[in-house]
């Protein structure tokens, strides 16, 4: 009886060992994400966290969503070796319908082990381009294109896809409508939904790019979106130029408040905050440091301004000046990552007729008296209560001082206040004060004594 049951025991582990592994296998899905920006070091992340999180729970595949008009070439390339590395099966859709793959895209696109579009969406123009958008010297220019070239080649031949045509996108600047695509072979299905892409896929047989084939069967597998960390969607927003450069402009104009207004903490700790996050974003983006220059020599400028009343010539300088330093600031190959004009005027105008604002009232306020503490006692009108001579008390302020006079002065007369030594006061007889000088009290007495002589002759 005794290996009866021994063996019926290690039939039932055997049993539940098997339905574990089936379940295990059954609970892989699709992993589905949503490009929907420019190609810059936070999409880099997000797809490498994507990659390894497909990986992690063994995926069928991974699905990613794109619409992106372009973006920063090494972002670009790091993606793609994420792509070609990807041990799950990676599905590039540029979906939805009017949605684009351009230029960064397009190379990204065609790294995909499936390359689909939605009808409607647009794809090409890779063209590179120097950062800035300027105009490359013919070397230059010819270097840039043909590593650019050759890195689609590389991707495009293991993909099985026309070579020649890709490489137009990038030396012609050609683009392609999903039927173009198709029919030149530059992508694999045009789908107008998930589901009918996947049923298009149904069977089919892919060919990775390390030679090896798989066959896709993802109708009915369940899809699991996986979205950015919140440290990824607050790096996304700040990666956007025109944030930035409000960040820096509000910092600076913090900073410049707090210079104005020593001790009141709040505007200089907001400053430096804005700043330092708008370095990091600065950090991983193109910048032009010269434009960051700019950008703070337009404050000296509205400073010059409510200092010299230059008539507004200094603060239109300044202005412009500022407005200039927004516009240079990142230097991308794009017109999405760059600061726009409209960003630029917005923010420029406002801080540069603020700034000569709260300049012009600091300036006010330094050259007014001072009415407080003992300063505000210096000019002051007082009233002796005993004679000074030179010593005594005056009352001033509704307060009575010990006091010391340049001359003397009889009780009940008015003085003005010139010093402040501690916690006696340094005063003069205001002019209308007649001091007692001992001379004319003896010529006074020597005019009474002569009368008094003639009357008794």
């Amino acid at each position: 009886m005794r290996p009866f049951f021994v063996s019926r025991f290690f039939s039932a582990v055997l049993t539940g060992l098997l339905l574990f592994v089936l379940c295990a296998a059954s609970s892989s899905e699709v992993l589905k994400i949503v490009v929907n920006d420019s190609i810059h070091p936070i999409t880099d992340e997000y797809i490498g966290r994507a990659i390894a999180e497909a990986e992690r729970n063994r995926d069928h595949a991974l699905l990613i969503e794109i619409n992106t008009p372009g973006g920063l070439l090494e972002s670009t390339r790091d993606i793609i070796e994420k792509i070609l590395a990807s041990p799950v099966p990676v599905i590039i859709y540029v979906t939805p319908s009017g949605s684009r793959a351009a230029s960064a895209g397009f190379f990204i696109l065609e790294s995909a082990d499936v390359a689909a579009m939605a009808p409607g969406a647009n794809t090409g123009a890779a063209h590179p381009v120097t950062l800035g958008g300027g105009k490359m010297d013919d070397t230059m220019k010819e270097k840039i294109e043909n590593d650019s070239a050759a890195l689609l080649r590389s991707v495009v031949a293991k993909r099985g896809r026309n070579v020649e045509i890709a490489e137009t996108a990038v030396r012609q600047s050609k683009s392609f409508t999903d039927q173009e695509a198709l029919s030149q072979k530059l992508i694999d299905y045009v789908a107008p939904s998930e589901d009918d892409l996947f049923k298009q896929l149904q069977g089919k047989q892919v060919k990775r790019f390390n030679g090896e084939s798989i066959t896709l069967n993802l109708v009915g597998e369940p899809v699991r979106p996986f979205g950015m960390t919140l440290k990824q969607h607050i790096l996304a927003y700040l990666m956007d130029p025109n944030v930035a450069f409000i960040l820096l402009a509000v910092g600076a104009l913090a900073l410049y408040a707090e210079f104005n207004h020593p001790g009141a903490v709040v505007p200089g700790t907001v400053g430096i905050v804005f700043i330092l996050v708008a370095i990091f974003a600065l950090n991983l983006l193109p910048t032009r440091f010269a434009a960051v220059v700019l950008i703070f020599a337009s404050f000296i400028l509205f400073a010059l301004e409510a200092k010299f009343a230059a008539h507004g010539v200094l603060a239109i300088g300044g202005i412009v000046t500022l407005t200039l330093g927004g516009l240079l600031l990142v230097d991308a190959p794009i017109p999405e990552m760059r600061v726009h004009l409209l960003t630029a005027l917005a923010v420029s105008i406002p801080l540069g007729i603020i700034t000569v604002f709260l300049m012009s009232i600091a300036l006010k306020a330094r050259a007014n008296k001072v009415v407080t503490g003992v300063q505000g006692l210096i000019g002051e009108i007082g009233l002796t209560q005993s004679a000074l001579s030179p010593q005594g008390k005056v009352f001033v302020h509704g307060e009575l001082w010990d006091a010391i006079a340049s001359a003397n002065v009889p009780a009940g007369q008015r003085v003005i206040v010139r010093q402040v030594k501690g916690l006696q006061l340094s005063v003069d007889p205001t002019p209308s004060t007649k001091p007692n000088h001992p001379s004319v009290t003896i010529h006074h007495r020597n005019l009474e004594f002569g009368d008094q002589n003639r009357q008794q002759n």
